[in-house]
């Protein structure tokens, strides 16, 4: 029996070679094949797909809406497979007029709007092309301008470029994160980035502030104000830096005198949460004390636009205001400009210049294969129709030549080569005249399907016009293809045909400003009584106010802090940390308003953590704190190392498993007492407590049972007189009960 032995040879690879080959692999296709646009048509794969999609399935701007599933679903069966999601969300991004320059497909339903709102799901919404993708990218499409590329499975062509006829990518902008890199271009002015290219195209050494001539900056769809025009030259040179944007706010005169800050448009960065964000920043000076201006403010933006609109006293200083907002909100921001795209293949930062050059010489390559291809095809015809022409001053004789054939086959050799055996001929003259026929294949063909009637006088004129235009369509088309500045002149005409049809007027402003500066009033500093109920909310009313309502505001109130408004106050949480937060961070108001949640104004995690103690920090490092933990661990430190301007720091160190039980002030104090879960009670002298750093763990300061745990601790002073304690349901007085020294095991209560 034979035995077949298999030799396997056994590969032996670095695993970091292989991580870094495959991470490398997975890093370009993300760049060139999901993230990035193409600098020549301006889109990211996954739109140019959908774009493609739409076109063959013959959705096209003069025909209904199809439904968005239909598309989404046949664009990721055919192109691709990445899931509907990614899918549609392009589709929508290229339907919202609040984001692209010009939209590029024509949406029918809910697709989102500008406060953020998201889109309906693909089953509700419709779409199809708008006319700019028609016309403007998916033209030509049918005469081999690109070239076409087998899909995933290889079943279906698709288009490595579409045949954008301007320069999509400065006209609609793109966003994009990749791996190590992303890109960020703002819209532009679809008239002025026309204007650019046909001055690019007539004179190739144009520089960056020449071209800005043309292109004065971007233009976003939101509108507002580009704050630093003296630096636009260097972002557009380079390719990269920051745009100051501002929203656009006028000043209405509003009921009783009071005045109306009504912001009309925003900056580009605000679309979707923002608008939110900034209602709530807003709300939050007002309420923090920054401003007293506000009255109110509403969000009265509809389908015709933003009108955000806040509510002034009589007399605001309204420039310092919007000041404040432009310091204090995102009403100014910044667009950090990155204009990446994908360039002979790989990923290039480019100025504008260069986007202007990459996308003019593709415009004359897209030229030079249609005219090619155009030129071919009107060749063709004019053979054709000079074998027409011919066969109509012999029509006779061909008409002899036919009847007497057997099959076409042999008319059609006849005609060609002019073999005239085996067909009957009326005379010999008629043969000798057929042995001369010389037509070329193409030319016998359309001889032979050729109609009666084409033989009418006026069909013949009718033809030989044809034949006229023709050959000036043929002189034409050489003429393109042979001289440079007959095909510019091509390109410029199309150019100026889409500007004249789909210019509109910029919407974004373009200056020079000067920072925004304001005098923030001072306040006025106050005693204010801090208050947090056992849910965690927190707030300052007046002392007055908790004079009127005490027994209210104690029964309903965990922690009753007296403070200053100006000032700070520290929060000590089981876990050991120290959280401070400013009290004009707080609501000032009426003992009934409800508050703010602690870790709305503080790094506090109430899901993680609970406050065990709150004390104003001023005045605080002439201080001694007192800290037990539920271990039984103690320790004083000195105040001063909690005078701090961190919202977090960590004020004990505390042994694996250890809480913290008590943060106490040390006054005159000269005991302290420790309550158990299980029952027991140490009262010591408070001279038993050694001082140590915040970082330190401390010292034993009672011996606990197995099981037991501290639960509480107060202190005391000699001096006072009676001091009772409620724990366990029970009354003590710790007056009455015997100081023992420290790490004892304490007292059973009865």
């Amino acid at each position: 029996m034979a035995q077949e032995v298999l030799n396997e040879r056994v590969l032996k690879t670095e695993y970091s070679e292989l991580m870094q080959k495959s991470y490398i692999d997975y890093a370009m296709s993300v760049i060139v094949s999901r993230a990035l646009p193409d600098v020549r048509d301006g889109l990211k794969p996954v739109q140019r797909r959908v774009l493609y999609d739409m076109y063959e399935l013959g959705v096209r701007y003069d025909r209904p809406h199809r439904k968005s599933a239909r598309i989404v679903g046949d664009t990721m069966g055919k192109y691709h497979p990445h899931g509907d999601s990614s899918i549609y969300d392009a589709l929508v991004v290229m339907t919202q007029d609040f984001k692209k320059g010009i939209p590029l497909v024509d949406g029918h339903g809910n697709f989102g709007n500008i406060e953020g709102d998201g889109a309906a799901a693909m089953r509700y919404t419709e779409a199809r092309l708008a006319r700019i993708s028609q016309e403007g990218i998916l033209a030509d499409l049918d005469k081999d301008v690109v070239d076409f590329m087998p899909n995933f499975d290889e079943t279906e062509k698709e288009p490595t470029v579409l045949p954008a006829r301007f320069p999509n990518l400065l006209v609609n902008g793109s966003e994009g994160i990749a791996v190590g890199m992303a890109t960020k271009i703002p819209p532009h002015n679809t008239g002025e980035v026309i204007d650019a290219t046909i001055a690019y195209i007539r004179n190739e050494g144009i520089t960056t502030a020449e071209l800005m001539k043309y292109v004065k900056g971007p233009d976003f769809p939101t509108g507002g104000i580009v704050i630093n025009k003296d630096e636009l030259e260097s972002i557009y040179e380079s390719g990269s830096g920051k745009i100051k944007l501002r929203g656009r706010v006028e000043v209405e005169q509003g009921k009783g005198g009071r005045l109306l800050l009504v912001i009309k448009e925003i900056p580009y960065t605000m679309i979707g949460q923002g608008i939110a964000r900034f209602l709530q920043d807003v709300a939050a000076l007002a309420e923090s004390r920054k401003t007293t201006d506000v009255v109110d403010i509403s969000n009265q933006s509809s389908k015709e636009g933003i009108r955000i609109v806040i509510e002034l006293k009589k007399d605001t200083d309204v420039e310092n205001f919007t000041n404040m907002l432009y310091k204090k909100t995102r009403l100014e921001d910044s667009f950090g400009v990155n204009m990446l795209a994908i360039a002979d293949g790989r990923p290039e930062t480019m100025g504008l210049k260069e986007i202007l050059k990459h996308n003019v010489a593709f415009q004359f390559e897209l030229n030079r294969r249609k005219y090619t291809n155009l030129l071919a095809k009107e060749r063709e015809k004019k053979e054709v129709q000079e074998g027409l022409i011919k066969a109509c001053n012999v029509i006779d004789l061909i008409i002899e030549i036919l009847r007497g054939s057997k099959d076409r086959p042999q008319a059609k050799a006849c005609l060609v080569e002019g073999i005239t055996d085996g067909i009957q001929f009326k005379s010999k003259q008629s043969q000798i005249m057929a042995g001369m026929l010389h037509f070329t294949e193409r030319q016998a063909d359309a001889i032979l399907e050729l109609r009666l009637y084409r033989l009418i006088g006026l069909e013949i004129e009718a033809l030989k016009r044809e034949y006229e235009e023709t050959t000036a369509n043929i002189y034409r088309y050489e003429d393109i293809l042979d001289r440079r500045e007959s095909m510019a002149t091509v390109i410029i005409n199309d150019l100026q045909a889409l500007k004249k049809t789909y210019a509109v007027e910029r919407k974004t402003s373009i200056e020079n400003a000067e920072d925004a500066v304001y005098e923030e009033k001072k306040v006025e500093e106050m005693d204010v009584i801090f208050l947090m109920d056992r849910f965690g909310y927190c707030k300052t009313i007046d002392p007055a106010t908790l004079e009127r309502n005490r027994e209210a505001v104690e029964s309903e109130n965990a922690w009753i802090v007296e403070c200053k408004n100006t000032g700070k106050l520290c929060a000590f949480s089981d876990k050991g940390n120290l959280h401070t937060l400013r009290v004009s961070d707080l609501p000032h108001g009426r003992f009934r308003d409800k508050g703010v949640p602690l870790d709305n104004v503080s790094a506090f995690d109430s899901q993680q953590e609970r406050i065990i103690n709150v004390i104003s920090q001023e005045g605080i490092s002439l201080l001694r704190l007192l800290f037990v933990t539920k271990q039984g661990m103690l320790k004083y430190v000195n105040g001063d190392e909690f005078d701090v301007a961190k919202r977090m720091v960590a004020a004990t160190k505390l042994a694996d498993g250890d809480e913290l039980v008590a943060a106490e002030i040390l006054y005159d104090q000269s005991w302290l007492a420790m309550f158990t879960h299980n029952g027991m009670l140490l009262k010591m002298d408070a001279e038993e407590v050694p001082l140590k750093k915040k970082a330190a763990v401390g010292v034993r300061g009672i011996r606990l049972s197995k099981g037991d745990y501290v639960e509480m601790a107060v202190v005391g002073s000699a001096h006072s007189e009676r001091h009772l304690v409620e724990f366990n349901d029970k009354k003590i007085d710790l007056a009455l009960i015997r100081s023992q020294k420290r790490d004892a095991k304490g007292t059973r209560l009865k």
